[in-house]
């Protein structure tokens, strides 16, 4: 084979890969196995603290995936699982801090670090705004009374790459101006 002939039977599967939905499947299951991955690693090590996060979190994605009567889930079901669990771990911060005790709040830290290492890279607050601008111009929005509008606009262009709260302040902010 030379080498177009090559590149052209190497396109041509590809694209009935990505056509056939084979690549995406493959994709999809990634994450979850990334998960499962670590989660033996983490055990094999003896690492109790990843090891009991992760065997948290794999019991939360099989409650998603009971929930949704799915065997696997996609991975934006799997990110929504792992951002919910974040949450609660920030909120458990807060509440540990405010009750004065920072031994728990520590360890809910280093949990929060091990959920965020699963999560796509977030977006600088810079990017968030030039997206929040883009979306502006295409809404039309003008005032608070638009938020809601903005806000269906922003999110599937920020697709999990930002904190939803943060977002949330900053479209507020826009729109008071």
């Amino acid at each position: 084979l030379g080498a177009k002939e090559s590149i052209k039977r190497t396109a041509k599967i590809a694209k009935k890969v990505i056509v056939e939905g084979d690549f995406l499947e493959r994709n999809r299951e990634m994450l979850e196995e990334k998960i499962m991955e670590d989660y033996k690693k983490a055990m094999k090590d003896r690492d109790a603290l990843k090891t009991s996060t992760l065997s948290f979190l794999r019991a939360e994605l099989k409650n998603a995936a009971i929930d949704k009567r799915k065997d696997k889930l996609e991975d934006a079901d799997v990110f929504a699982v792992i951002k919910k669990q974040v949450k609660q771990r920030q909120d458990s911060i807060e509440q540990f801090k405010n009750g004065g005790r920072q031994d728990l709040a520590d360890k809910e830290t280093k949990e929060l670090e091990i959920l965020k290492s699963y999560l796509p890279q977030q977006l600088s607050e810079e990017k968030i705004r030039e997206i929040i601008e883009e979306a502006v111009k295409e809404t039309g929005a003008c005032g608070t009374q638009d938020m809601g509008k903005l806000m269906k606009a922003l999110l599937p262009k920020l697709s999990g790459g930002a904190d939803n709260k943060l977002v949330s302040e900053l479209v507020k902010n826009r729109l008071a101006r």
